[in-house]
């Protein structure tokens, strides 16, 4: 058992006919920054939102977060499936995120605005990583990653839908 807490964690070989493993592994793990971005996003706007609109946009943010967290896991055991190494450090994650933090802490109304704005551009994002999915003969992580970006879609059009 000593032995085995001196592993070292190393990229291995994909052996399914999986091609372009590294580009997709790094866009993988884009996908799973902008995830793990907005996670705590969502999370901080969750706990900070005031106002008539606390309430649903409280359960809202739950319900979202929830699903994001659980997407990281996801999405990280993705990348180790293709043999390749998960992001380890939150100065990766952070550096390869398109999700971005507010300067200061918005009104409810900008919290939804900001939020579907970060949801329509990781949906955006991740398209491409489909696309790159099939290019490399992966249907697996196309998949994965078309049902990420419908549920970034409708993770968007909620919140729009809840800021008329």
């Amino acid at each position: 058992m000593k032995d085995a807490m001196k592993v070292v964690p190393a990229p291995e070989p994909v052996k399914t006919g999986v091609q372009k493993v590294k580009p997709l592994a790094k866009a993988l793990a884009e996908a799973l920054a902008d995830t793990y971005r907005l996670v705590f996003k969502t999370h901080a706007y969750h706990w900070n939102v005031e106002g008539a609109l606390f309430y649903p946009i409280h359960k809202l943010t739950e319900a979202q977060y929830e699903d994001l967290f659980a997407a990281t896991d996801a999405i990280a055991e993705r990348i180790r499936a293709l043999g390749q190494l998960a992001p380890a450090r939150l100065s990766d994650v952070i550096e390869a995120s398109i999700v971005k933090d507010a300067e200061k802490l918005p009104s409810a109304q900008a919290m939804i605005e900001d939020l579907a704005s970060d949801h329509e551009r990781v949906a955006r994002r991740l398209h491409e990583v489909i696309k790159l999915a099939e290019d490399s003969d992966d249907p697996v992580t196309a998949d994965l990653i078309t049902a990420r970006s419908a549920f970034h879609e409708k993770a968007a059009w909620m919140l729009r839908a809840s800021a008329k």
